[in-house]
């Protein structure tokens, strides 16, 4: 067994899942007695992964919450901003998310809804800690994730690659399906409770808000982040035909 808990262990049924499919897990754990694990162990098989049985309590000091499956895993590759532009359509940029489990969100919306990349700032942002990893619940091992040091010179880059930046906004000046989002997108979520930078404010070519019809001032960011991304797919399915799979939830 790993001597410690770090970052190169993953926790959990679909996070080691879709390790296994990305190809990242190098070692797979399962409690002894576990029950429900022919999905994990199929996808097992499938990436040519050997499965080791240990004690419950040996997982659970490696990871909490682990429900009976730890694997190791190969280190994440680290993504520019110049890996994710080439070609893309729909990219999503978290400017000032401070919460973990928002991140990890967005992530999975951004990933479900065919978004090519994530682009999250270096610093004065919620980092791709285990929670984050835990709320995407897999979505990352497909997502890249680009790092950058300046958020608003990001845009500026995405810009000249032809892409238009819109910004969720409460205040923005058209709701979301009066707007054009079938033209090449940079999506830009603004942190919780602060909403967008400034400099990223004036940096968007268009921003659009939600209705609110209720007392509650503002959606949550993840939440909003959901439903303009869909709005996005529903648009671009009117033009080009939708091509998505169709899904019951995902439990979590």
């Amino acid at each position: 067994m790993p001597p410690h808990q770090g970052p190169d262990l993953v926790a959990g049924r679909r996070w080691v899942i879709e390790a296994l499919r990305a190809g990242r897990v190098r070692r797979l754990w399962v409690a002894e007695g576990t029950r429900g694990l022919g999905d994990v162990l199929a996808a097992a098989d499938a990436a040519a992964i050997s499965v080791e049985v240990r004690r419950r309590r040996d997982l659970d000091q490696l990871a909490p919450d682990n429900q009976g499956v730890v694997a190791s895993v190969a280190s994440r590759p680290h993504r520019r901003l110049d890996d994710v532009l080439p070609g893309a359509n729909l990219l999503v940029a978290a400017a000032g998310i401070e919460d973990p489990r928002n991140l990890g969100a967005i992530a999975r919306s951004a990933e479900a809804a065919g978004a090519q990349g994530l682009i999250v700032p270096e610093r004065r942002s919620a980092g791709l800690t285990a929670v984050a990893e835990r709320a995407a619940a897999g979505a990352l091992e497909h997502l890249p994730v680009a790092t950058v040091v300046n958020m608003t010179r990001a845009l500026e880059s995405c810009k000249r690659a032809g892409l238009w930046v819109c910004g969720a906004d409460p205040d923005g000046e058209r709701l979301a399906w009066e707007a054009d989002l079938t033209v090449p997108l940079v999506v830009v979520i603004g942190g919780e409770g602060r909403g967008l930078p400034r400099l990223v404010r004036e940096t968007c070519d268009l921003r659009v808000r939600l209705p609110m019809t209720g007392r509650t001032a503002s959606l949550n960011a993840s939440v909003a982040a959901g439903v303009l991304l869909y709005e996005i797919m529903r648009q671009r399915a009117v033009t080009t035909g939708f091509s998505g799979r169709v899904d019951a939830p995902a439990k979590t």
